[in-house]
């Protein structure tokens, strides 16, 4: 008997930390409740940037159908903002033709921006990135920092002082509008998925049990060849300092490459950062009092997932 969506069925998330077991579940989901998979990593976004990002593998993505991966050029500017533009015509399409939706990813921010919509602050504005951009990299985030200090003192104290990409954003927003990024952000969200269903689902593992994936999922990035993709981009001619050479992995890479740290110390570096953006992703998701949280294995023991979170 083939499984019939009910009406105004709710979009499913699943969240949680990098290495938990995401894609897995959300195969596995996607396979009992008709549903399409809706990516929200903003570096699984980027072609060719595969195993660095833990993007599912192509025999994966033939068994259910995949969406938003692979939608941008390495050297293609693509935000939140833009994610959303591009994700809520697929949901619709996703949802008119009668299937389920599997939102899945590590991004907190994305899954926001999508569900919640966006604030109404101004856009994107080239030129003024450039030349604050050419600041940041000339006189350091101090210049950045000590202009916010004056100017937007509660968006300095949301943005860590190694964030360039927000801080240029923060100086960027009071610079177009002559508001604070800061008073935006109290305007409310608007666009996006705003008042859809949801349904969320996190992934959760013990500290130590997490980190032994984190571990082993690293050595296996080498062992696949994560080295080779990194040249392969670098030989394409991408800047490294493009935002999506820049995140986790891919960075260490390159400092590998460029003989600024042997393989052995770029490897640790690794291991040692993305344990700590999981950490960050927990305190995020953790945030949201909507997210219901399971073991991995707990999921798997279920006659059907679907039933059995809904009991829980």
């Amino acid at each position: 008997m083939t499984w019939q969506i009910p009406q105004r069925f709710p979009l499913v998330a699943i969240v949680g930390p990098t290495a938990v077991g995401k894609t897995a579940t959300s195969l596995r989901l996607a396979g009992e409740i008709r549903g399409e998979i809706v990516n929200f990593d903003s570096v699984q976004v980027y072609k060719g940037l595969d195993i660095g990002s833990a993007k599912p593998s192509k025999e994966e993505r033939s068994l259910v159908p995949h969406h938003l991966f692979d939608i941008a050029e390495p050297d293609q500017f693509l935000d939140a903002a833009s994610y959303v533009r591009k994700a809520v015509p697929v949901v619709e399409h996703i949802v008119s033709s009668s299937r389920s939706v599997i939102l899945t990813g590590g991004t907190g921010l994305y899954l926001k921006a999508l569900l919640e919509g966006l604030s109404p602050s101004p856009g994107r504005n080239p030129a003024v990135r450039a030349v604050l951009k050419e600041m940041a990299q000339r006189f350091g985030t101090e210049i950045l920092t000590s202009f916010l200090s004056e100017v937007d003192p509660d968006a300095l104290s949301a943005i860590h002082p190694n964030d360039v990409y927000r801080l240029i954003r923060a100086a960027e927003v009071y610079m177009e509008s002559g508001r604070p990024i800061s008073w935006w952000w109290k305007q409310g969200r608007r666009g996006g998925l705003k008042g859809w269903p949801v349904f969320k689902i996190g992934l959760i593992r013990p500290r130590e049990e997490l980190y032994h994936r984190i571990e082993q999922r690293v050595d296996m990035m080498i062992e696949a060849g994560f080295i080779d993709e990194v040249k392969g981009l670098l030989k394409k001619g991408y800047d490294p300092r493009l935002r999506p050479l820049r995140s986790l992995g891919y960075r260490h890479i390159i400092m590998f490459l460029s003989g600024k740290v042997s393989l052995d110390e770029a490897i640790h570096l690794l291991k040692r950062d993305t344990r700590r953006y999981a950490k960050r992703q927990i305190t995020w998701f953790k945030a949201d009092p909507l997210v219901r949280w399971f073991h991995p294995e707990r999921l798997e023991a279920m006659k059907n997932i679907w039933s059995g979170v809904h009991k829980w």
